[in-house]
């Protein structure tokens, strides 16, 4: 079965000069991401596959699906980490 990652509920995104501000709500810390990590996690507004993720780059970004792949793996470690993205 593929894991399924969406943006937690109390995370709210902001678009700023081409990178994004995350707002924690429950844990009242902000983050700031790049304008990818913000296109990522505004497709995690509903839940999706790493594959869908990857896809998600590959379609914006003149990238390859390897790098695309590394990218959104370190990424998702990283909002893992700090509770803004959750995985069942």
């Amino acid at each position: 079965m593929n894991k399924l990652y969406r943006k937690h509920a109390d995370v709210r995104l902001t678009a700023l000069e081409g990178e994004g501000v995350v707002l924690h709500m429950g844990e009242r810390r902000y983050f700031t991401v790049s304008e990818t990590g913000l296109t990522l996690l505004e497709a995690l507004k509903t839940p999706k596959t790493f594959v869908q993720l990857v896809a998600s780059i590959t379609a914006e970004y003149e990238v390859t699906d390897e790098k695309a792949a590394l990218s959104v793996q370190k990424f998702l470690d990283q909002c893992l980490a700090a509770d803004i993205v959750e995985v069942s």
